[in-house]
Parts: structure tokens; sequence; C-alpha cells
């Protein structure tokens, strides 16, 4: 594959259609001595660190000084607490790469930003709905994936503010006669709501895991049979990557409704087998996140930030302009047609200067002429010494 030529380098001649001239290029900034990988492991690990203490001390003051802490959900607590360190490491590891925090910071900029607010006040929860909660991004793709990812994200979500918050004693459910039917739900000791466990309401509270697993089985299994039969998916997959994380979805979500099948119909029968696998295979799950795909849970949100830069930068007067030149949306230089905002552009550039990606400038062309460019470039500097 034909490299193209360096931003250092003159210009390769565009053909005679060539209208709009060069943009003038804003000065590099001043660049940023870069960390070595032992100075953004220290880092990683003091954050880590810190959370994780946070995390415990959330968990003994929210627990009642652990009065309120199961001891049967200690190997679940220890692995959140892991759980929290592996997150805040890889989390700063990955902010601290060039591209990674400069998006971070733009991110958080349009969020904090009161004039994007102004210009547009539905724009963030709208975000937030469509592209965090609702993924619509994945319907362009495949609407049965889709669908998969999210039976797998809700039942995901239901299953962790239930799991949590029980594991570190933050929720009880007490009754006053011991064996219920009459229970009642506290959130760090103060009552919430009394419910009974026999009516529809009192089903919900005790089978909400159920209902989780009953929705992350069907998304989980159809993209373990996609990956065993897309032959796409097959190609780049990788069995520790792709399919571990399906696997233990389903073993999680297999064991939690054998847990429930034997206490109600086998009076409990293999029940301390079942308990042990699904605390195994939870705590495994828990630890493998911040190392595995699952990761991309804790990043997805930071793209939510750089989505809603490009979109406030596209507006004007809050509305979408109309067209490329009254929204502010960067010319390419061969051809003249919009690529993206302005700012957008600016902000991939200098990520390829603070990688050292010498053809920074090739921002500045759309997808089209980039490929007649390479074309020329090849033509010109390849065939040519052939005869």
């Amino acid at each position: 594959m034909i490299e193209p030529p360096q931003a250092s380098a003159e210009p390769q001649q565009a053909p005679a259609e060539t209208t709009p001239a060069p943009a003038e290029r804003s000065p590099a900034p001043a660049e940023r001595t870069p960390q070595s990988p032992a100075q953004v492991r220290r880092r990683a690990a003091v954050a880590g660190a810190a959370v994780s203490l946070l995390l415990i001390l959330a968990i003994v003051l929210g627990s009642r000084l652990l009065r309120d802490f199961d001891s049967a959900l200690l190997p679940y607590a220890v692995a959140t607490v892991f759980l929290a360190f592996g997150v805040a490491y890889r989390y700063t590891v990955w902010v601290s790469a060039p591209g990674a925090r400069r998006l971070f910071k733009q991110g958080w900029r349009a969020f904090f930003s009161v004039e994007n607010f102004r210009r547009a006040p539905t724009a963030l929860p709208r975000m937030i709905a469509t592209y965090l909660g609702f993924q619509k991004f994945l319907g362009a793709r495949s609407h049965a994936r889709w669908a998969a990812h999210q039976l797998i994200f809700w039942g995901c979500i239901l299953a962790a503010l239930i799991t949590f918050p029980l594991t570190w004693g933050w929720f009880t459910f007490t009754s006053s006669t011991g064996s219920g039917p009459g229970y009642e739900m506290r959130i760090w000791g103060f009552k919430v709501l009394g419910f009974d466990s026999l009516n529809f309401v009192g089903w919900l509270m005790f089978h909400g895991l159920d209902i989780a697993a009953v929705l992350v089985i069907p998304g989980a299994a159809y993209f373990l049979w996609r990956r065993m039969k897309d032959r796409g998916a097959i190609t780049g997959q990788r069995f520790a990557y792709d399919l571990v994380p399906l696997i233990a979805l389903i073993v999680i979500s297999v064991t939690g409704l054998l847990l429930t099948f034997s206490s109600i119909f086998l009076h409990g029968g293999g029940y301390e087998f079942l308990a042990i696998l699904h605390m195994v295979s939870v705590v495994f799950t828990l630890i493998y996140i911040p190392f595995g795909k699952f990761f991309h849970i804790v990043q997805r949100p930071a793209a939510v930030g750089m989505q809603l830069f490009k979109y406030t930068a596209r507006r004007r007067d809050g509305q979408p302009a109309a067209d490329g030149a009254d929204s502010g949306l960067l010319a390419c230089r061969r051809c003249g047609q919009p690529i993206d905002t302005a700012p957008y552009v600016e902000n991939l550039q200098v990520t390829m200067r603070d990688l050292k990606l010498d053809f920074d400038e090739w921002a500045e062309y759309c997808p089209r002429c980039k490929r007649v460019l390479r074309g020329t470039a090849y033509l010109s500097h390849v065939k040519k010494g052939f005869k």
C-alpha cells in the first residue's frame, strides 16, 4: 500500500479541476513532553488504589459500618474492589494516549459548555438516550445485532443495579415476621418501601436478576451464533477477547436461573454447587471487565462527549445549517465539498501531530479526493518506473 506523501514534502500536483486553495494551517501548539510508560503506569496504579480505597470506604459507610453487610457475599464485594482498581488503572492509561486524552478533554469541554447548552439544550439528553442508551448507530448496521445488543445492555444494567448495592450492603430486605410475606426494602438503613412478596410487585423485586438473565441469554447467544457462522466475524475474532465474554455472560445467566429453579422445584437440590459455580463465573467476569472487550462499556460515555462536540459545531443560531458554507464545515482542499466541522478537523490534525503522524494536512481532503491523490501518486512515482 502506497503511503501518502509527507506533510513536509512538496505537495502533490492536483488535477486540473482543483479549485480551492489550501487553507492556512493553524500553528502547531507547543509539544507536550510525553510521559514514559513507567510514569503512566505509576499514575494509573495510584488512581486505581485511590478509587479502590474510596469504594471500600463507601461499602463500610453505606452498610452502616458493616452491620448490613452479608458475609456470604464477600467474594462478590472483593471482586468489585478489584474491578474498581482495574477500571481506574486502565482508564488512566487510556487517557494518557494523545488521541484519547484529546477526546476526553474535548468531550468534557463540550459537556460543560454554556454556549452549547444555550444553542442546543436538548442535545445532550437526546444523545445519551439515542447513542448511549438505545445505540441507534447499531441499527444502521443490522436490526438483529441492534436488538441483541439491547437485550444484553439492558439485562446487564438491570443486573448491575441490583447486584452491586446488595453486594455492598446498601440494600437490605427485612421482614418483621422473619419469613414474610411482608418485607421492607431499606437503602442505607432508611426504609424506602414495603411490599408483599406474594403479589406482582413482590415477585418482580425477588426475581429481578432472573429477568435480567432472560434478557441476556438470547442476546449473548445470538452474538455467539454469529461468531460461529459469520465469515467476516470468524476471520478477525480472538477466543479470549471475543468469545470468552459471551460465554461468561451465558454461564452467569444460566447458573442464576438454575439457582431459582433449584430452590423452587428441587427443594434446594444442588444449590450449593450451583451457587459456587455462579459465584466463580461472576467474580471472573468482574475481574475480566477492565482488561477485555467489556472495557468498551467504560469507554463509550467518552464518545458521547465527542458526538456532542461535533453536533454543536454544526449548528448555527440553534438550528442545523443548510449548507457547508454557513455551518462552519471545512471544505475539501481539492473539490470544495464539505468534509466536517472546522473544529473537528483541527482537533484531528493536532492529534495526528501529537502522534508524530506527518500527514495531518490530509485531514483537509474528502475521502474521494484522498483516493484520487493516492492513485495519482502511485501512477507518478511507481507505475512511471515500469516500461
